[in-house]
C-alpha cells in the first residue's frame, strides 16, 4: 500500500463531502462490482478537490477499488488458506506500525526505548515514511 500526501488530502476532503451529504459512495454492478461516487459532480466538487471531475473519479477508484478492496482480497486469500487465527496478531502489528508512524511524524524521531520495540528493527515496515523504506540511506539511528 503506497499512499501519498495527495491521497490523504483527497480522503480528508472526501470525508467532509460525505458527511455533508454532497457526495455518497455506492456499489455499482454492471458485469463486475465496484465502488463509485454518486451525486453532484459540478464545479463545487472540482473546486473542493482542486482537480477535474475525471481526476476525482480516478483517485477515488485508486483508493477505494484498487487499494482498499485489494487489501481485503489479500486478507481473504490468506485467511482462506490459513484460517483466521492470526488476524488479531496481524491487527496488533498494524496498529503498532501506525502508532510508530504517527509518533515519528509528531516528533521527527523514533523511540526504541520500549522493550517490545527493541526486539526487532521495524524501519522497513512502517508505511508512508521514505526513511523507513530505505534504511540504508536514512540518517535515523536505530540503537
Amino acid at each position: 500500500m503506497k499512499l501519498t500526501q495527495k491521497d490523504r488530502d483527497f480522503w480528508e476532503r472526501l470525508k467532509m463531502l460525505l458527511e455533508s451529504k454532497d457526495l455518497s459512495v455506492e456499489m455499482k454492478e454492471d458485469g463486475y462490482k465496484r465502488l463509485v461516487l454518486k451525486q453532484n459532480y459540478g464545479t463545487k466538487i472540482e473546486s473542493c478537490f482542486k482537480m477535474t471531475r475525471q481526476g476525482v473519479r480516478w483517485r477515488f477508484h485508486r483508493l477505494f477499488n484498487d487499494i482498499y478492496v485489494d487489501a481485503y482480497s489479500t486478507i481473504y486469500l490468506i485467511e482462506s488458506q490459513f484460517g483466521t487465527q492470526l488476524r488479531q496478531q496481524a491487527l496488533a502489528i498494524a496498529k503498532e506500525q501506525v502508532e510508530m508512524r504517527k509518533r515519528y511524524q509528531q516528533t521527527g524521531k523514533l523511540d526504541f526505548t520500549d522493550d517490545k520495540m527493541s526486539m526487532r528493527n521495524p524501519l522497513h515496515r512502517v508505511p508512508n515514511c521514505k526513511e523507513f523504506c530505505h534504511p540504508k540511506n536514512s540518517s535515523i539511528q536505530t540503537a
